[in-house]
């Protein structure tokens, strides 16, 4: 693959700065913003970055619809677009540890924080609501903001949840905006990667392990992964 021309790496920082900019007008320019932003758009896949925005602007609106505090209150604001950015950063290089991509990213969103003085329960939050957030019935219910992170997720793969009606008005602007890119294939094909390297990464009775038995069954398999 040739690498990509200045022309292109400028159109793609200019890219970013249209969506930081938009992004800003949501939570405002804060600190957190700033680097939780900053470090998701260097590591993520193009599409897995946007859908983690897709991710923030429904949860948002969920926030907003409910007058939830992480509508209401810029701080919590903060402590749910890192939960949404984060959530699936355990899928790149740079976090493929020894557990599976969601702990992994919960453990990178609670590091960020910490550089910021959040820590205890708010941290958990974030924690619970990145690790949970592939769980469906336990992420709804375990706390307020994972249940605003996974109804937003499932949203926006087209599956309808709790306030699913809410939301759906904002898929066809969310989208033209942040495209989908092939998100489905591409984030599938990450979690099978790493459980390909380390299969502890995808433990029995888990999402990593549904997506990494279907490529088992069927390695030659070149589509969207059967079980996503």
């Amino acid at each position: 693959m040739c690498p990509p021309s200045d022309l292109a790496i400028a159109e793609a920082q200019d890219a970013d700065d249209r969506a930081y900019k938009h992004l800003s007008e949501h939570s405002l320019d804060t600190p957190i913003l700033k680097a939780a932003y900053a470090h998701a758009a260097e590591l993520l896949h193009p599409a897995i970055l946007n859908h983690s925005i897709r991710v923030y602007l429904y949860a948002y609106a969920l926030a907003k619809h409910e007058s939830s505090k992480y509508f209401t209150d810029v701080h919590q604001r903060d402590l749910l677009f890192t939960a949404c950015l984060f959530h699936d950063i355990g899928t790149t290089q740079s976090y493929d540890g020894p557990q599976r991509f969601e702990i992994e990213g919960a453990d990178a969103a609670v590091k960020l924080l910490s550089g910021f003085g959040v820590g205890g329960t708010e941290a958990h939050d974030v924690w619970t609501a990145i690790a949970c957030h592939t769980s469906p019935q336990i992420a709804e219910r375990i706390g307020e903001l994972s249940r605003l992170v996974r109804v937003a997720v499932i949203t926006d793969f087209g599956r309808r949840g709790d306030d699913y009606e809410v939301l759906q008005s904002l898929t066809e602007k969310l989208e033209a905006r942040y495209e989908r890119v092939g998100i489905e294939k591409v984030l599938g094909d990450a979690v099978v990667e790493q459980a390909k390297r380390k299969p502890e990464k995808a433990p029995k009775v888990s999402w990593p392990r549904a997506m990494y038995e279907a490529w088992l069954v069927e390695p030659e398999w070149d589509g969207v992964n059967k079980a996503f």
